[in-house]
């Protein structure tokens, strides 16, 4: 976490409030900020992670300069500065706030004589282009031979947990059984079983799972049936508050939604917990 004080933030603030008013960082819009923070410093600002204090601008960035390292919101602060005075000489406005400057230079001496401070690490800027190509991705391997199929679906998930960061694991042997992979998400582990057939699946398959799962009481699971599920399936296990089953049309959705495969868990995870159900497709998710 960063040095900032309560009263570093407080002017931190005035700096960044005078376009637009409180809540707001100079005149960037909800895109413009995202792209800022994503082509200056590699950082997704859109993240949970720094929506603690709220939704707005202003509040996510306070959060992101509370966790931030040392250096990272010293970047951050002379950066938003430079910009700052660029806009202000480029329509002609003159300074309003007496002595503002000098307490930023004070902030930022002060950051710089800090030690590096530790943080923990802060979620980076996906490129939007892999929502594209792992979409299309998906939509080929319908193209894949069947016999081929079931484990390029497997690898493919892997990629996708790697790709959002949730630390993919392929395929593995547990005291004889096979795992078709596992991921971390927010901490815990979850196990992955992944079917691409032709049929939905059913409960044979599911209660197959979660005999897995109940193995080990600490351990959640993600099944992913490419074809979805049967109703009565899903009602059988409605009360298994381990499981979680998402269909290919879930991932295809997201993907071109523009939502992570971390957020898309999130939400499933959640409103499983809400309602008791293990499957709620992605439609009817609230992603907000």
């Amino acid at each position: 976490m960063s040095d900032l004080r309560s009263i570093d933030m407080r002017i931190i603030s005035e700096m960044v409030e005078c376009f637009r008013g409180a809540g707001y960082v100079l005149n960037f819009g909800d895109g413009t900020f995202a792209e800022y923070f994503a082509d200056e410093f590699n950082i997704d600002i859109d993240a949970p992670e720094f929506c603690e204090d709220g939704q707005s601008k202003g509040k996510r960035l306070r959060c992101f300069l509370r966790k931030a390292d040392n250096t990272t919101a010293l970047r951050v602060i002379e950066s938003l500065w430079a910009h700052r005075q660029y806009e202000m000489e480029r329509i002609g406005r003159s300074e309003q706030l007496v002595g503002l400057e000098g307490k930023i230079e004070l902030i930022k001496a002060r950051l710089k004589s800090g030690q590096s401070s530790s943080s923990t690490p802060l979620p980076h800027a996906f490129d939007h282009g892999k929502f594209d190509e792992l979409k299309q991705r998906l939509y080929k391997l319908r193209n894949v031979p069947p016999q081929r199929r079931g484990y390029e679906f497997e690898t493919y998930l892997t990629d996708c947990f790697n790709a959002f960061g949730l630390s993919g694991r392929r395929g593995f042997r547990n005291t004889g059984e096979q795992i078709d992979g596992s991921f971390l998400l927010d901490h815990e582990v979850y196990l992955l079983e992944a079917k691409w057939t032709d049929s939905p699946i059913g409960v044979a398959e599911l209660r197959a799972f979660l005999g897995k799962l109940e193995k080990a009481s600490w351990t959640r699971g993600v099944f992913v049936s490419y074809n979805g599920f049967i109703d009565v399936g899903l009602t059988a296990f409605g009360n298994a508050k381990s499981l979680i089953c998402v269909n290919g049309e879930d991932i295809y959705e997201a993907l071109g939604s523009k939502v992570s495969l971390d957020e898309l868990l999130r939400r499933k995870v959640r409103t499983a917990a809400e309602t008791g159900l293990p499957f709620t497709p992605f439609s009817k998710l609230k992603m907000t």
